[in-house]
This record gives C-alpha cells, structure tokens and sequence, in this order.
C-alpha cells in the first residue's frame, strides 16, 4: 500500500544546522574493486539529480526502487537513493537508513513549503517532488525541471587520485550555495526479514552512505580540495542553493566512475 504522507514539525534551525555541517555513515560497505588511478571527468551539465526518499520497511517503495534503478542507467540523470528512518517502529529497522536523510526530506518540503514527507518520493533538483513509483509523476516533474533549465546551469569536473578530489567550478552564477560530497555504492542488495517486505530481497541503485558539506561557494569560478574514506568509494558532487541551512535547488552536479549510469 501507498504509505500515507507524515506531517512532521518543521525543524528547527539548530537540527537544520546539521545538514550544512556534514554527516557520515558509522560504516561504509567493503568494496572489491580496486583503487582509483588518477582520473579527471570533464566539466558535467547533467539535465538533472533525482533523489528518492525509500525505507526498506515500506511496501510502496520497491516499485521505486526498481524505477529508480532505471533512472540512473540514463547517462543524462544523475539518480540517487537516500534511505529515512522514520519507519523503522513498523518492525524492520533499515540498514541503509540514516536520520539525516529524514531530515533532508523534511527540510525540502519546507523549502517547497508543502511540508509532504511520504515514501516513496523523488525529488528532482530539489525542487520538484513527485511520488517515487509514479511514471507520468516521474516524467512531470522531469518536465517541469525542464522548463527552469533544460541542464544545470554550474558546470563541475572532478580529478581524483586514490582518495583525492580536486573539484572544479566553472564560470560564475548569481546565486551561490555550497559544494556537498556523496560517497555513494552503485548497488545494494538486502534480504528483509521483518516488516511489510518480510521475506522480500529488495535491490537498490546508487545509495547514498555518506554526505558532507565541502565548501561555501561565492557564485565564481573556484577549485577546492576534498577527500573520500577510502579509495576504491564512487562519489557524487553537488553543488546546492541554500537559504539559511535550508536546501534548496541544485545548481551543479557531477559523478565519478562506477556507478550505474557509467556501467
């Protein structure tokens, strides 16, 4: 069944402080590749980042899930899953979820000022938010983003070397904002046990297992440093609009090597 949409409080600005300070899983999953040679993308425009809000714990999200897998097969998306935590009481906590992915959900709604909290959501751009398992909501939203920009306006290349970033901003924009890094595992695969999807093995595409804030970005042309856990992790850069520790549209966006759209 659809689970029904939370109207949760709005957060206060000290639990909005934690998004633009960072975060990090306790433990990052062991990887078998092997460790990054030194690599340089070119600068990326992608038409757009599409989160999903998903809980292992309810019954709606598997069709998004699989959707969401689709999605990022698209050399053009840059798609995401973001796990929450507030159906862990339905009897199946998690094991991907992390209480600031809630909040960041939280904190776009208040940005959109709908406060809809609901699995499963996409959001894209971090603007638009839809129902995760929803084609035509999907494409709508999609569409809409369009209509705003048919790319991201801020292009960004990465170098990398081993654990090394080097992330570069090019050419200038009004706004401003802050530059986030996502380690990210291209697939995940979870066999529940309990809960609504007791008995099911769900799979899952890009998860995200860490995010920090790298750097306040003035709107110019800059070039920053950052570092991943280890160096074999695949990465996301964003660079995010923000008003007052609130997050709001994604300006820029770039991937690393490894994850499903580069397969």
């Amino acid at each position: 069944m659809f689970s029904a949409s939370l109207r949760l409080p709005i957060m206060s600005h000290s639990v909005l402080r934690i998004l633009r300070n960072g975060f990090r899983a306790g433990a990052f999953l062991a990887l078998a590749a092997p460790a990054f040679a030194a690599a340089a993308t070119e600068a990326q425009t992608p038409r757009a980042v599409i989160e999903l809000f998903t809980s292992q714990g309810c019954s709606a999200c598997p069709p998004a899930d699989a959707k969401l897998i689709e999605l990022a097969r698209d050399p053009d998306l840059i798609a995401l899953t973001l796990h929450v935590d507030y159906w862990d009481y339905l009897g199946w906590e998690d094991t991907l979820a992390q209480p600031a992915f809630s909040e960041r959900q939280r904190a776009y709604a208040e940005t959109r000022g709908d406060r809809g909290v609901f699995t499963p959501q996409m959001v894209v751009n971090g603007l638009y938010a839809c129902i995760g398992s929803d084609p035509r909501a999907i494409a709508a939203s999609l569409a809409a983003a369009d209509r705003h920009a048919t790319r991201l306006p801020v292009p960004v290349s990465v170098t990398r070397e081993g654990r090394d970033l080097t992330i570069a901003l090019h050419g200038d924009h009004d706004a401003g904002g802050e530059i986030w890094l996502l380690q990210v595992e291209p697939l995940i695969s979870v066999a529940i046990e309990r809960g609504e999807n007791k008995g099911r093995e769900a799979h899952y595409g890009n998860v995200v297992r860490a995010m920090s804030r790298v750097a306040e970005w003035d709107g110019t042309a800059m070039r920053v440093s950052a570092r991943l856990a280890d160096a074999t992790g695949r990465f996301v850069v964003l660079v995010q609009h923000h008003d007052d520790a609130v997050p709001g549209r994604i300006l820029g966006a770039a991937r690393g090597d490894g994850l499903l759209a580069a397969h």
